[in-house]
């Protein structure tokens, strides 16, 4: 290596660009040059920082430490209540300087010379699962929103696609089984005008929702939308939608819309009323972000319209690909009724959830519904073309080889750039955990590792060619633990994968519950007894990236793999391996001969997860009603029917079957033990 490398190599150290990793057999690599240099210009590793950033974190009752720009001598605090105190920041022997403790957490202003930061004061810990259970373990379960099933009445059904009224009913069901949660799919904003691009986990926008996933009579009530029904002509095609075993999402997608339009156009056509001042004071609220997010939709449909090939943003002429141009402007004040639908539709589903959160907590969850964060966003989305400097164009999220890919994965998401943050006051990093945040009692953050690195793929360059950029995973945590208390919300990290040192010791300090997957809790030659899984931790029995219990009882995975051609002697191997499995999973959950059918399997394998002394176990819903075949076959876009499988039945009659009932009681009666 000579000194030209050393030099890339130092730089890019000094950036939060890590140039060697080690790979899962534990040997020690280097990064590409060429990797280094992209990412070098990717992140503007050469362009001049503020020396202050504008928001500083810190922990209450701890001294917090300024940039040695910051200054020193007398300086008012302005707390978040609007109470005042003079106070004095003192020089440190570290070169930095250090304003002394506060005892108040919040988002108070420090006044120092003519700079004002903003001081972010968190808790030491988020609100945890302690907080919620008081001693006890609670239990509940994991939905995939669009799958939920609920009756047709009177011309009113969920259109094929489930929504946030099917999640109510869920809640409710479960609720009465004893449940005091529902961890949700994401509901991100995705692609209204390219209803195939379905995917929960590759969203357009996470700082909005998914309208196509929103009960209108939450808003409208069930009288009004049938009128809309009949007005826009979709009765029959919402109920051909709603008889099919697979969503057809741009299908349910047309219909749902046309609805909406119809609700839409009489909605506009009203003067006054308390649902038009809620309308009102919502768009007040959203502000730009919200403006700028209804604008990209009315554009991007407008754009698809013209040329149904014209889909990324970054194609477009110079003056569309610029939010704050004159020529957007333009546009906007030219479709403003259609921008105006988008802002409806975001109301729509805001109000929607915010009801079906409400509906849970009545059903006497204690948490009610956890949402889900996405680790990334898709760079020809909305949040990218409104906030192009919060996003790391030319670089996709994805990880290096491990056991489960030997050539890496490229997720294809577009991360925030730790240097926006910073610049900004978190500004990307806020908003995005705000809006998962409302109308949830805990959030789920996909790829916890995220906060700390993430493996950065230059485009056009293989997985395996990425490196780890690092994140300021301090400053975000106490952020995560501010806006957890301040939402009574538990926190979750999905920490499934490649731990940075020490990453999961710095979780557990924070409160920051990680997962322990049936699948993957081994020891020596077995499964790991379930009174030793970590109490700190969320138990599950399976993920919608791997298969239910009975499906893995089955071999149903290996099968789906072995149709797409993945294994070179058709699944043997892989079969044999799951044989020998099964006999240690029945070892560790069950009793007696081994089961041919994997019926009694799931009822062992969900009172094994049960008896875990984690504070809460989460039951995927496949798993509490025996299903085989997961959501997500991951390595697969069409192959399989990723995010469209349905339930033939409506949560209430599901969770009332004979076997499922019985099921639930036997998991309540364990975690209530």
């Amino acid at each position: 290596m000579d000194f030209a490398d050393d030099a890339l190599r130092d730089r890019a150290r000094r950036a939060g660009i890590a140039p060697d990793w080690t790979d899962v057999t534990g040997q020690a690599r280097s990064v590409a040059p060429e990797t280094l240099e992209r990412l070098l210009a990717l992140i503007g590793a050469d362009e001049p920082a503020s020396p202050v950033p504008p928001l500083v974190t810190g922990q209450v009752h701890q001294a917090i430490p300024l940039p040695p720009a910051a200054g020193t001598g007398a300086a008012v605090l302005v707390l978040e209540s609007g109470e005042r105190a003079d106070i004095t920041v003192h020089p440190g022997d570290d070169g930095r300087c250090w304003v002394p403790p506060i005892d108040r957490t919040g988002y108070h202003r420090l006044h120092l010379g003519d700079r004002e930061i903003t001081l972010a004061v968190a808790p030491p810990r988020c609100f945890g699962l302690d907080e919620v259970a008081r001693g006890g373990r609670m239990w509940g379960l994991a939905a995939q929103i669009y799958a939920l099933h609920r009756k047709h009445h009177d011309g009113l059904g969920d259109g094929g696609i489930g929504d946030s009224r099917g999640v109510a009913e869920l809640a409710r069901a479960a609720g009465r089984a004893g449940a005091d949660a529902v961890a949700l799919s994401p509901t991100h904003a995705l692609f209204t005008a390219e209803p195939e691009r379905f995917g929960p986990y590759s969203p357009s926008s996470r700082l909005f929702r998914n309208p196509l996933l929103a009960d209108p009579a939450a808003l409208f009530g069930e009288a009004r939308v049938a009128a809309a029904i009949r007005a826009a002509g979709v009765a029959e095609a919402l109920r051909c939608c709603e008889s099919l075993a697979l969503i057809d999402w741009p299908e349910a997608a047309r219909a749902k819309l046309a609805l909406f339009r119809a609700l839409f156009d009489g909605f506009d056509a009203e003067a006054g009323g308390s649902l038009a001042e809620d309308f009102a004071g919502f768009v007040r609220a959203g502000g730009s972000l919200l403006q700028d997010h209804a604008r990209f939709e009315a554009l991007h449909a407008a754009r698809l319209a013209a040329d149904p090939a014209d889909r990324d943003w970054r194609r477009w002429p110079a003056a569309l690909r610029d939010p704050r141009s004159t020529a957007v402007a333009e546009f906007a004040a030219a479709h403003d009724r259609e921008v105006r639908f988008h802002l409806f539709l975001q109301w729509l589903a805001d109000r929607a959830f915010a009801a079906a959160q409400a509906e849970a907590r009545s059903a006497g969850m204690r948490l009610g519904l956890i949402a889900d964060l996405a680790v990334g966003m898709d760079a020809t989305g909305s949040h990218a073309w409104s906030r192009p400097s919060d996003v790391l164009g030319g670089a996709s999220i994805g990880s290096p080889p491990d056991a489960f890919n030997a050539d890496g994965q490229n997720w294809t998401l577009a991360a925030i750039s730790p240097r926006a943050m910073v610049e900004t006051g978190f500004a990307p990093f806020l908003d995005t955990l705000r809006a998962t945040l409302r109308h949830a009692g805990g959030i789920r953050i996909d790829h916890v590792m995220g906060l700390a690195r993430l493996w950065l793929v230059p485009d056009g360059m293989a997985p395996t060619e990425g490196a780890y950029l690092s994140y300021p995973v301090e400053d975000l945590l106490r952020l995560v633990a501010l806006e957890s208390h301040r939402h009574r919300a538990v926190v979750i990290g999905e920490d499934l994968g490649t731990l940075p040192w020490g990453f999961a010791e710095l979780l557990a300090d924070r409160a920051v519950a990680g997962l322990r997957v049936l699948w993957f809790e081994r020891e020596g030659d077995g499964f790991k007894p379930a009174e030793r899984w970590d109490a700190g931790a969320v138990a599950m029995s399976s993920t919608h990236d791997l298969p239910p219990v009975a499906g893995w009882w089955r071999g149903t995975d290996i099968a789906a793999r072995a149709a797409l051609g993945a294994y070179a002697d058709g699944g043997a191997a892989e079969q044999a391996q799951r044989d020998a499995s099964r006999a240690q999973l029945w070892r560790a959950v069950g009793a007696g001969p081994l089961p041919e059918q994997p019926g009694p399997v799931v009822d062992a394998a969900l009172r094994f997860v049960a008896r875990s002394p984690s504070r809460l176990a989460l039951i995927p819903l496949e798993d509490a009603l025996g299903l085989e075949e997961q959501p997500n076959l991951p390595g697969t876009i069409d192959e399989y029917p990723n995010w469209r499988r349905r339930l033939d039945q409506t949560a209430g009659e599901a969770l009332a079957e004979p076997t499922v009932a019985a099921r639930l009681a036997a998991i309540r009666r364990e975690r209530q033990s």
